[in-house]
């Protein structure tokens, strides 16, 4: 089965067999060889149940297609971007689907130095060609050339901090039965934290939650383990273990802006005046700290293939999503749960306060909605109402979607990639004003009055 559907802005996903599986797998893995043809690549694959045999179709398929392949095994997915750059292969395939529950079966896919392959550059071509051979009979079993990436990846993952600078912290780590477990178990091994080890085991039925730290229910267990343990803080990753997202000492979530500020500012002290990119939805708090610190902030679009590009244009040293996603130009300019995990820790050590401590300058002067999604039926009449409406209160950007900037407060308005949705991301400098501009904006999106 392939769906068409499953190949999204940025990645392959869908529900598995009933719109991907092996079939479709078998496909893309040769469409993606014929497309690009790469001599060599990297394919791994996550804990989910249908990804060891989704990953041996793929296996077949590139192989077909003339690939050789190296088989990184079950990994998180920053590893095959590891994998890619480090072996100096030509591309790579991981097997996930990232957050989503545990029908869902995806594939990450990237050539050369980590590079992303999304809707504008060839995913939908390989979706043409997997489309037309989706009925070619596969192969037989291949056996690929296995190859350990764990211990090339932790000594590179460590090189980003000084290990002996961190403290005994007391460390709530919730590895959502993902593949965080698996890949950071040979990394604290190294550190001298008192780690609280929760759902380590790698389970693609997600027993305990799902693993999408966003979803605030998903972020109850963790939030109510950091209070009960006294920890310093928390750390929650994601299914593929790509993104993760901070708990601090007092039980709150941090929200993913001030993360990137807090590790902009660790990063730019050790290389002063460098370009450090954030996506539109960001708080004030990231520019002002990126500034603060001597560096030069750069306001990007959303999306890991527009922020990957950016930072091999700029020479940016690192970027920050609202979404969780911290990319790191000594990485293969690739996104990575892991190395941000670690800057916290030696950040916190080494600033000697509560991380509390730390988000409370952030936090009583930055008031912000978090992402806000709403339903409607006309993306673009939506956004040209707005502008419309809001014309005359601030500076009008078109960067992605609609962002309407004033003096005390900004918001961006952007549509969703794969459903009639827009999302809202409010900030204001007062949290009445906030309040106030946050319904402003709602009622012009539901078609009320917004003096009402």
């Amino acid at each position: 089965m392939l769906d068409p559907k499953v190949f999204k802005a940025y990645d392959v996903r869908g529900l598995y067999p009933s719109e991907l599986d092996e079939k479709g797998a078998h496909a893309i893995g040769r469409a993606f060889v014929e497309q690009f043809e790469p001599k060599s690549i990297a394919v791994g694959r996550d804990m989910r149940v249908s990804s060891p045999s989704m990953a041996a179709a793929v296996i077949r398929g590139a192989t077909e297609g003339g690939s050789e392949v190296r088989d990184i095994g079950m990994v998180g997915t920053e590893m095959l971007y590891f994998a890619v750059g480090e072996l100096g292969l030509d591309g790579g395939i991981t097997i996930t689907a990232s957050h989503n529950p545990k029908d869902y079966t995806g594939m990450k896919i990237v050539r050369r130095g980590a590079l992303p392959v999304g809707g504008d550059s060839g995913l939908l071509e390989i979706r043409d060609r997997a489309l037309s051979l989706h009925d070619t009979a596969a192969s037989d079993p291949v056996v690929a050339e296995k190859v350990d990436i764990y211990p090339a990846f932790v000594e590179k993952v460590l090189s980003f901090i000084d290990p002996s600078a961190v403290k005994p912290l007391r460390i709530v780590i919730d590895a959502a039965n993902g593949m965080a477990g698996a890949m950071l178990s040979p990394i604290l091994e190294r550190l001298p934290i008192d780690p609280v080890r929760c759902f380590f085991e790698p389970d693609g039925t997600f027993p305990n939650h799902e693993p999408n730290p966003l979803l605030p229910e998903n972020r109850e267990f963790i939030i109510a383990k950091v209070i009960e343990e006294k920890a310093d803080l928390g750390i929650a990753f994601d299914g593929d273990a790509d993104r993760c997202f901070f708990v601090d000492d007092t039980g709150d979530f941090v929200p993913g802006d001030f993360a990137t500020a807090l590790l902009a500012e660790s990063i730019l002290e050790r290389e002063p005046g460098a370009k450090t990119i954030y996506d539109v939805r960001a708080s004030w708090a990231v520019r002002d700290t990126i500034e603060r610190a001597g560096g030069i902030p750069l306001m990007n679009r959303v999306g890991h293939a527009f922020i990957k590009l950016r930072m091999r244009e700029e020479g940016a040293v690192f970027a920050g999503e609202v979404s969780g996603h911290y990319y790191f130009r000594d990485f293969n300019q690739a996104d990575s749960g892991t190395i941000p995990a670690l800057l916290m820790l030696e950040l916190v050590s080494k600033r000697d306060k509560r991380l509390s401590e730390l988000l409370r300058p952030y936090r009583e002067l930055y008031f912000l909605t978090g992402e806000l999604n709403m339903p409607v039926e006309d993306v673009a009449l939506k956004l040209q109402e707005l502008k419309e409406h809001f014309a005359g209160q601030g500076e009008i950007s078109h960067l992605d979607g609609i962002s309407v900037t004033a003096d005390d407060w900004h918001f961006n308005v952007r549509p969703s990639n794969t459903e009639p949705l827009l999302r809202l991301n409010l900030e204001a400098l007062e949290p009445e004003l906030m309040e106030q501009k946050r319904d402003e904006v709602l009622a012009v999106i539901n078609g009320q009055d917004p003096a009402s």
